[in-house]
C-alpha cells in the first residue's frame, strides 16, 4: 500500500476540500496521514478513515510561524515513510519540494487559491515578493498541479507553461433533510435568514456591505456562521448600526452540524469583491454547500461564480456593493414567489450535478497515472 504525506498549515478541523481529497485517496487504496498544526483554540478531531498529525508551533502567524512550520514539516516529511507528498497551497511548498527532491518522491501540489494575489498579500508587497520568488522558483519544475477552478488554472499555465488540471470545491452529494427544527438550532420561526458561511470571513468579501443593508431589510436575520478576520470588526458594526436583533453570529462547527443550519436560510450570500485576482477568480466552497442545501443564491459579479449561477439558475447576481442595492436584490428574491420555487427546484438539479461523488472521478484519474 502506498502512503501519501498530505500536508496543510491549517488545524485540519474545517478544511472539507482537503478531508474529501484524503478519504478519497483512501478509497483508492492509499495509505493518508494528513499533516496540520494544533492551535491553542483548535477543536478536536474527530475519527478519520486516515491518520492525522498535528504539530505544535512556538509561533502562530506572521513570517517566523511560516518560517517555523515548514523547517518542522521538512523534518517530518525528511523521515516519514512515504510514497508521494501531496503539498496544499504555497505556504507547505518549499517543505514539500525540498524533502521531495532529497528523497526522490513525487510531488503533487494542490493549489486552493491564486495565493500571490490575495488580499493579505497584495497590500504587503515585500512579503508578497517572498512567496513569489518561491513559486517562481519551484512552480516550472512541478509535473502534477491541480487547482480550484478553470481561470486560476489558465492563469498557471499563461504564467508557467505547464498544464494544470482542476479539481473543483464540491461537496458530497446531499439529500435534502432537515433533521432540526429551527427552534432546536436557535433560529427565529418567523423570520427570513439570509446566510454566510465559511471559514474565511475575511476583508473584502461584501460582509461589511450586506451588514449594512440589514437596515433595509424587513422581517431579515442575517446569520454569520465560521471564523475569520473581521468577526470583531463585524459586531462592532452591528452594535454601531443598532443591528443587533437584525444579526446572529454563530462560531464555527463541522460540516455535519452546520448542513442542518443552512437548510433552513432562505438566501445565502457570496458577495466578495474583485478587489484581487485571487477574488476575481474564485470558486468558493460556501457556494456548492449553498447548493447542496438547496438555498437560492446571491452573488457579486465574479466570473466562475456567475458561470455556476447563471448555467443552472439558481439565484440573481448583483454588480454593485451599495448596501441599498443589496437591500433590494434580497427583497426582490424574497418577494417574486414564482422565481423563488423555480430557483429551488433548479437546486435539485444542480446538487445532483456538483458533487464529489462526480468530480472524484478526476481525481483518481491523476493519483491512478501516478501511481500506475
Amino acid at each position: 500500500m502506498k502512503r501519501i504525506i498530505v500536508s496543510v498549515t491549517n488545524d485540519l478541523v474545517t478544511d472539507q476540500r482537503v478531508d474529501r481529497i484524503c478519504n478519497s485517496l483512501v478509497k483508492m487504496g492509499f495509505d493518508v496521514v494528513l499533516v496540520g498544526r494544533k492551535q491553542k483554540n483548535s477543536l478536536p478531531l474527530n475519527k478519520r478513515g486516515y491518520s492525522m498529525h498535528r504539530m505544535r508551533l512556538l509561533f502562530g502567524k506572521g513570517p517566523f510561524f511560516y518560517a517555523e512550520y515548514n523547517f518542522r514539516l521538512f523534518l517530518f516529511l525528511l523521515f516519514k515513510k512515504a510514497d508521494i507528498f501531496l503539498s496544499n497551497d504555497l505556504d507547505t511548498l518549499l517543505a514539500n519540494y525540498l524533502a521531495s527532491r532529497i528523497r526522490h518522491k513525487d510531488l503533487v501540489y494542490d493549489s486552493h487559491e491564486y495565493y500571490t494575489e490575495t488580499p493579505e498579500l497584495v497590500n504587503r508587497r515585500s512579503v508578497q515578493k517572498i512567496w513569489e520568488r518561491i513559486e517562481k522558483w519551484i512552480f516550472p519544475k512541478l509535473k502534477t498541479v491541480y487547482t480550484v477552478n478553470d481561470s486560476i488554472a489558465g492563469l498557471f499555465t499563461e504564467k508557467y507553461g505547464i498544464p494544470v488540471g482542476v479539481i473543483r470545491n464540491l461537496p458530497y452529494r446531499q439529500k435534502y433533510s432537515p433533521e432540526q427544527s429551527r427552534q432546536a438550532l436557535g433560529l427565529p420561526e418567523d423570520k427570513n435568514i439570509i446566510l454566510l458561511q465559511g471559514a474565511g470571513i475575511n476583508i473584502q468579501r461584501g460582509t461589511e456591505e450586506m451588514l449594512a443593508a440589514m437596515k433595509y431589510i424587513d422581517n431579515g436575520l442575517f446569520v454569520i456562521i465560521g471564523g475569520g478576520d473581521v468577526l470583531t470588526s463585524l459586531k462592532q458594526q452591528a452594535g454601531d448600526m443598532n443591528l443587533e436583533e437584525k444579526v446572529m453570529f454563530i462560531p464555527k462547527m463541522p460540516f455535519s452540524e452546520l448542513y442542518q443550519y443552512s437548510v433552513h436560510a432562505n438566501i445565502a450570500i457570496t458577495l466578495d469583491k474583485a478587489t484581487n485576482i485571487n477574488y476575481r477568480y474564485s470558486l468558493p466552497n460556501k457556494l456548492f454547500d449553498y447548493i447542496q442545501a438547496r438555498v437560492p443564491i446571491l452573488a457579486s459579479d465574479l466570473v466562475e461564480i456567475k458561470k455556476v449561477i447563471d448555467k443552472y439558475d439558481i439565484g440573481k447576481v448583483i454588480d454593485t456593493h451599495e448596501p441599498e442595492d443589496i437591500a433590494a436584490a434580497v427583497n426582490e428574491m424574497l418577494n417574486n414567489k414564482g422565481q423563488y420555487e423555480i430557483w429551488k427546484e433548479n437546486l435539485n438539479f444542480a446538487a445532483e450535478e456538483l458533487c464529489w461523488e462526480n468530480e472524484e472521478q478526476k481525481l483518481t484519474q491523476i493519483y491512478t497515472d501516478l501511481a500506475g
